[in-house]
């Protein structure tokens, strides 16, 4: 089990297509401490270095967001994604 696989089902279940969740609500989510790296806007940004598969942006991702860190360092934003349409 992935450490981050319970925000990924939180995520899952948001029907909004934005919102933000700080650190503290996400460590409640995930049921532990962020690490250090989680303050480092890098750290969750998929579109950053996205050939770099890391579990936190895995489970975003999956989850159906894309998630980027707050200027304020204490919180996350996650967007939905938008499947691209069919032509």
């Amino acid at each position: 089990m992935n450490d981050y696989d319970a925000l990924r089902d939180y995520l899952t279940k948001q029907q909004l297509p934005e919102f933000v969740l700080s650190f503290d609500q996400i460590e409640e989510i995930i049921d532990a401490a962020l690490p250090r790296a989680a303050h480092r806007a890098s750290w969750w940004e998929t579109l950053r270095s996205p050939q770099e598969k890391m579990p936190q942006r895995e489970a975003c991702l999956a989850g159906g967001y894309i998630a980027t860190r707050m200027a304020d360092g204490k919180s996350v934003r996650f967007k939905k994604i938008v499947p691209a349409r069919r032509k």
